[in-house]
């Protein structure tokens, strides 16, 4: 391997010695003049490992774990603004199970090359209706903190049941939302990650909520 090269030699040879500076010293030319080129070589070794090493990690957490995904559109506001970046945690839900609140990434029903972000409402099982802009699940009215007053819309939606295996999904901004309203509710092998964390802007740096 490129570490073992002659300078570790030449550090024990020195100190071996002890005062013969001059003998070492005339003993060991030649390796001293090509040392500069060893260590070159040896950097440029090393640097290109480590870059190989980084990419090989980064492709990793990427493709199987974490993916830099940009927001357009204003359907989530105020949690998520159009153009924000995050990062979509696309391995979580083998771990545990898609919970109510949770903002998922999920393919399209209408068309899977394009790409969705939505709250989950409902899950499989649930009743689900909307009467004046309040949404009730098993007849309860949903506590939504992260609507605000001025994205609630007065839109009424009959009751359904969530078919098995999917989710009933809303936009924070109903009023500018695409949603489970207008396409139903979504089969769970359609998502494929749940937004945790965004970094761009700077002032929004943080677990997505």
């Amino acid at each position: 391997m490129p570490e073992s090269s002659p300078e570790p030699k030449l550090a024990s040879a020195v100190e071996a010695d002890g005062p013969s500076v001059g003998s070492t010293a005339s003993a060991v030319g030649p390796a001293v003049n090509a040392d500069p080129l060893a260590r070159l070589a040896t950097g440029w070794g090393v640097w290109l490992r480590d870059l190989i090493i980084s990419l090989a990690i980064s492709a990793f957490i990427i493709i199987f774990l974490y993916q830099p995904v940009k927001v357009e559109g204003t359907s989530m506001m105020p949690s998520l603004e159009d153009q924000e970046r995050i990062f979509v945690n696309k391995f979580v839900y083998r771990l545990e199970p898609i919970g109510r609140g949770d903002i998922v990434v999920f393919r399209y029903p209408r068309d899977p090359s394009k790409s969705y972000i939505k709250r989950v409402i409902g899950m499989a099982g649930d009743r689900i209706r909307i009467d004046a802009g309040l949404v009730y699940v098993n007849g309860e009215p949903l506590d939504e903190p992260y609507v605000p007053a001025e994205y609630v819309d007065a839109r009424t939606y009959p009751e359904i049941t969530v078919p098995p295996d999917s989710y009933f999904v809303l936009g924070d901004h109903r009023s500018m939302s695409n949603d489970s309203r207008d396409f139903g509710a979504v089969n769970q092998s359609f998502i494929y990650g749940k937004a945790v964390f965004g970094y761009w802007p700077m002032e929004k740096m943080g677990r997505v909520k």
